[in-house]
């Protein structure tokens, strides 16, 4: 009955390929999102998991996969997609900036965890964050949280940009913020294609990093060689 659907629909995916489709800044959550406790949520996730297990032909008695549900299960709803529950977004307090620094503040090589949404495979990079201020400054250990809060979510790159861009600039209240991030998605490179040299590159600029000038100033930052020894 519903093979001939089934194929139409398996064609449109084949179709749309690796294609980066998303409408809005914001992550497609039902409005019932919530209404499951976290616990609830891991047990239901738990049973599914044993389902595809079972269905690929694996045996749950043995040792080294019975528990394997149930840690995915945690993993999920606790680790990898934690940032999907707003009880987890970091409190991004901010302080007047008395020292009147006036230039731009960069915090480069930030590194993102995060997890394709169409197959579910990581996102493995780096997000250079920076910002002027207009007022305000934020602590610098919160730039790092907000792409770890954003990060943890099945994601599109160019979504977790839009994302951070806009947390920083409701919590500095200015325009003057911007995100680069230069990513790989194991989606292509370990399966498909299996291009394991390719990354992604995505930005979002507002206010006056739209600005050539400005953009070439944290292009210049970005590329400086910070090595410690």
């Amino acid at each position: 009955m519903f093979e001939g659907k089934n194929d139409k629909m398996n064609e449109i995916i084949d179709e749309m390929g690796d294609d980066h489709i998303s409408g809005s800044a914001k992550n497609p959550l039902r409005e019932d999102a919530f209404e499951l406790s976290e616990q609830d949520k891991i047990e239901l996730i738990r049973k599914d998991f044993s389902h595809i297990l079972h269905t690929l032909g694996m045996d749950l008695t043995d040792d080294s996969l019975k528990g394997t549900p149930l840690r995915v299960a945690k993993m999920f709803v606790k680790e990898i997609f934690g940032g999907l529950n707003p009880e987890r977004k970091p409190e991004l307090s901010t302080f007047d900036n008395n020292y009147k620094y006036g230039e731009m503040l960069v915090e480069k090589n930030i590194t993102v965890y995060s997890t394709c949404e169409h197959h579910l495979l990581p996102i493995v990079g780096k997000a250079h964050v920076a910002y002027i201020s207009k007022g305000r400054v934020i602590g610098l250990s919160k730039m790092n949280r907000i792409v770890e809060y954003y990060a943890k979510r099945p994601q599109v790159q160019e979504r977790l940009n839009m994302q951070i861009v806009q947390a920083l600039q409701e919590a500095l209240g200015t325009d003057d913020v911007a995100c680069i991030i230069d990513a790989k998605h194991l989606c292509v490179n370990s399966r498909g294609v299996n291009d394991t040299a390719s990354s992604t590159v995505t930005s979002e600029f507002g206010g006056r990093f739209k600005e050539d000038s400005i953009k070439r100033e944290l292009l210049d930052y970005i590329q400086l060689d910070t090595k410690f020894e």
